[in-house]
């Protein structure tokens, strides 16, 4: 281990070999460091947060600090980062509650860009990429492999599906299904599906030929949700992508953008 001697770490806190602490890095009681992991300078790991190997935590960031919910009272309650994570200046990503899920989860591969706001009872998935000034509220979920653009806001409870885009200051209100495109300040629209993302992700013409035949289904018309969702069910058997962007949708408790 490499920690600077300005640095505070506290003596309930586990660092693995390799770890380093930069000066004036603060390291509170019950942080977990996995081997690899560097914590820069004037970084704040606050308490009860497990950190996995290799990630980096850089300058002012803050991970672990109570929820913002008026209905916390000190329970104990953690954060939860995996492998490869990259949190960069002036992230703050809180602990859960006790009436939500008690922990906050960002997992591996992820890299939250300067000042993202990960809130209680989050979830980010791997190898989800934000850009600056994002806010997430609380119970937020972020799937795996989404990107979202700088400067928006989620509204609690919402979820981004996986491999979906979402726009530079979006306000986000429902739920993003998987695989597709949007973005809206005032008004949050669907454009179809992210064929760029897609593409480079790997996945097949045939996938993203029938994501835009599920998009054409489901996305413009003004018929029941239940029956183009079935519709499109029928028409596409068979492919796992299309299961689960319908399986999103039908499962959607805050409503799923169409």
């Amino acid at each position: 281990m490499s920690i600077h001697p300005t640095a505070v770490v506290d003596p309930s806190a586990e660092l693995a070999p390799g770890v380093e602490v930069g000066p004036y890095a603060v390291i509170g009681p019950r942080v977990t460091i996995g081997s690899g992991s560097i914590v820069m300078t004037h970084a704040l790991i606050e308490r009860d947060v497990t950190i996995g190997s290799d990630c980096r935590i850089y300058p002012m960031a803050a991970i672990g600090c109570d929820p913002q919910d008026l209905k916390y009272k000190g329970e104990r309650t953690q954060v939860i980062i995996g492998d490869r994570v990259i949190l960069r200046e002036f992230v703050t990503i809180h602990r859960g509650t006790p009436h939500g899920h008690g922990k906050t989860v960002v997992d591996d591969d992820a890299m939250l860009m300067n000042y993202v706001h990960v809130a209680h009872d989050c979830h980010v998935g791997k190898r989800v990429n934000i850009a600056n000034n994002l806010a997430m509220g609380g119970h937020g979920v972020i799937e795996d492999d989404a990107s979202l653009g700088g400067m928006v806001g989620m509204h609690q409870f919402v979820r981004i599906g996986r491999h979906s885009f979402v726009g530079g200051y979006s306000r986000v209100s429902k739920d993003v299904p998987p695989y597709m495109l949007g973005e809206g300040s005032v008004v949050f629209k669907l454009y179809g599906p992210n064929v760029i993302g897609l593409k480079r992700k790997g996945f097949s013409e045939e996938i993203i030929r029938a994501l835009k035949e599920a998009f054409r289904i489901v996305f413009r018309n003004h018929r029941p949700l239940a029956e183009v969702l079935d519709e499109t069910r029928a028409a596409l058997p068979g492919l796992p992508e299309i299961e689960t962007l319908l399986e999103f949708m039908a499962n959607s408790p805050r409503g799923v953008y169409r």
